[in-house]
């Protein structure tokens, strides 16, 4: 089963940007690899999704702002965060869901997670 290690979570003011890294212990190129994220007294709420095609699916919430991506050489998912909004603020978490070519199915394996504080 791969593990997961995320990194760079950090404060930031509004508007600014950061990306955040998840290390795979091993190739994560066949996982639906997916960025959640929970703020205080909330849900967690998915933010993004790749799939084994490398297709890309957004919350709403962030569309425009972040962008997903993949580097299989590295075994790392990254999670390019730009024009941050305070309402951005939460411990973000990377999961590996295992994946046919159409779909992703099965339980999810989860990082540790990264904080992200913006302030306004």
């Amino acid at each position: 089963q791969v593990q997961l290690v995320e990194s760079g979570g950090g404060s930031v003011q509004a508007g600014g940007s950061l990306r955040l890294s998840c290390a795979g212990s091993g190739y994560i190129g066949n996982y639906c690899m997916r960025w959640y994220r929970q703020a205080p007294g909330k849900e967690r709420e998915e933010v993004a999704l790749i799939d084994r095609r490398g297709r890309t699916t957004y919350a709403n919430s962030v569309k425009g702002r972040f962008s997903i991506s993949l580097e299989n050489a590295k075994n790392t998912l990254y999670l390019q965060m730009n024009s941050l909004k305070s309402e951005d603020t939460a411990m973000y978490y990377c999961a590996a869901q295992g994946a046919t070519p159409s779909s992703c199915r099965g339980s999810l394996v989860w990082g540790q997670g990264t904080q992200v504080t913006v302030s306004s």
